[in-house]
């Protein structure tokens, strides 16, 4: 497979930090659960990184994907800027072009899918489990997301509500469902298709806020 060439290599950049962090290629296939051989061939620009490695290898080593996937080659900036230009409000079709014209998703987007999982979540919230999932690692996907997106400051109000508890339960089952949709990478479309797999993050905060806003 030909050498991968980027302007800022994800080869050296995985070295560094795994100097920085005194891990061995070993141990990172240990925790990520990737074959020490593709990690070599990644380090040394024998393979492409794919999504899913990178997301890996982000939460492994608590640095921004965004930095990660820019450092495979990846063109984040310009599906950035045409997946969040607008707003919050993104509209089906729009999502299922931008899906389509990645060629990292086949699969049709629906807001009927985005509501099941939405609910499932908000079952999840109100189990002392969910509940702590949602103090404990919201600022954490904060920082590993790079806080991109129109919806990032629509979660942060939503979270302080959540933690303030100054609604009703029934509001805060809501409130923790999408805040857990944010947190937990599996959702309608994986986190790891960055940055469109958040996409779908959007329409869910989006959802919520509208039902919130009737009441």
């Amino acid at each position: 497979m030909p050498k991968v060439n980027n302007s800022r290599s994800i080869g050296p950049l995985l070295k560094e930090l795994l100097a920085k962090r005194s891990l061995s290629m070993r141990k990172l296939s240990e925790l990520t659960e990737i074959d020490t051989a593709t990690i070599s061939r990644i380090v040394n620009g024998k393979r492409k990184a794919r999504p899913e490695h990178l997301q890996k290898f982000s939460d492994c080593l608590n640095v921004p994907i965004a930095e990660l996937f820019a450092a495979a080659g990846y063109p984040i900036e310009s599906k950035q800027k045409k997946a969040y230009s607008d707003d919050l409000y993104l509209s089906v079709d729009n999502i299922q072009k931008i899906l389509e014209s990645s060629q990292l998703y086949d699969q049709n987007f629906t807001i009927e899918r985005v509501e099941e999982q939405l609910e499932k979540y908000q079952q999840f919230s109100q189990t002392e489990e969910g509940k702590a999932t949602i103090l404990k690692s919201f600022d954490e996907k904060l920082q590993k997301l790079g806080s991109i997106g129109p919806f990032i400051s629509h979660l942060k109000e939503m979270f302080d509500t959540f933690c303030s508890k100054k609604v009703s339960s029934h509001h805060l089952s809501i409130i923790g469902g999408v805040l857990l949709y944010f947190i937990l990478p599996v959702d309608v479309i994986p986190d790891y298709i960055f940055p469109i797999g958040y996409l779908d993050d959007a329409v869910a905060v989006q959802l919520v806020s509208e039902f919130l806003t009737k009441k």
